[in-house]
């Protein structure tokens, strides 16, 4: 009898543990919308600054031809690189798991590659230096904790940032022609564009969302959106140029 009521009490307890709710839903069936689009800068383009590099000598050797500014890159055709586009609103109260996989910013040349970096909240960055030179680390954010850190040439620096940011601010107080900014999200709904202009949000559950775009000096553009189940809808951003302004 004894043991008749522990198995009992034992297969009561795994009911109990298995019908607990998990903290982060698993992905469903109907997760299979998406967006896409591209985004366009209207105008001409600012011409890019040459970078004066020569107070560091081992900066400077590093460019056969000088390196220039990346604040607003796009082709002839008006693609725009370097915007981040992301879900803002729409998704309610739904968790995701932090992804294990690093994202990596790179300093070569003393220039930080990418120059926008978006990743999860709490998942790992690292920070490579492959230059034969000192630098230093200092993201100013204002909704994550700001920190300063020398690194050693060939060094990798870890860290994380808990809260939501887009537009982190990104420098090298030793060289201070670097910048690069970083955009942290709760969710896996976001994309940098790339040389094409181009993005693509896939995996949504059907819903009505609110799409952002955020670019370094062109500000945040907004748009809603629905969409449903085995949908994909197409959208366009596109930001006024500043050249001459």
């Amino acid at each position: 009898m004894k043991r008749y009521y522990l198995i009992v009490v034992i297969a009561l307890a795994v009911a109990i543990v298995g019908a607990a709710p998990s903290s982060t839903p698993a992905k469903s069936a109907t997760d299979n919308a998406a967006i896409k689009g591209t985004v366009k800068l209207e105008g001409a383009a600012p011409t890019p600054t040459r970078i004066n590099m020569s107070s560091d000598a081992f900066c400077a050797r590093a460019h056969s031809t000088a390196a220039l500014s990346e604040d607003i890159v796009a082709d002839k055709n008006g693609d725009l690189q370097n915007v981040v586009v992301f879900v803002a609103d729409g998704l309610g109260d739904r968790t995701f798991e932090v992804p294990t996989e690093a994202a990596v910013i790179q300093q070569k040349g003393c220039v930080y590659e990418p120059h926008v970096l978006a990743l999860r909240a709490n998942q790992k960055l690292q920070v490579i230096n492959n230059d034969a030179c000192m630098h230093n680390i200092h993201p100013a954010p204002a909704n994550n904790r700001e920190w300063n850190k020398a690194q050693a040439a060939g060094a990798t620096v870890e860290a994380t940032f808990p809260r939501e940011e887009v537009g982190i601010p990104f420098k090298c107080n030793v060289h201070p022609w670097m910048k690069s900014y970083l955009a942290v999200f709760k969710h896996p709904y976001f994309a940098v564009t790339g040389k094409d202009g181009s993005f693509d949000l896939s995996n949504l559950p059907p819903g009505t969302y609110t799409i952002s775009a955020w670019q370094e000096k062109l500000g945040t553009a907004s748009q809603k959106i629905t969409v449903g189940n085995n949908e994909t809808k197409t959208l366009q951003f596109v930001f006024k140029s500043r050249a001459g302004s």
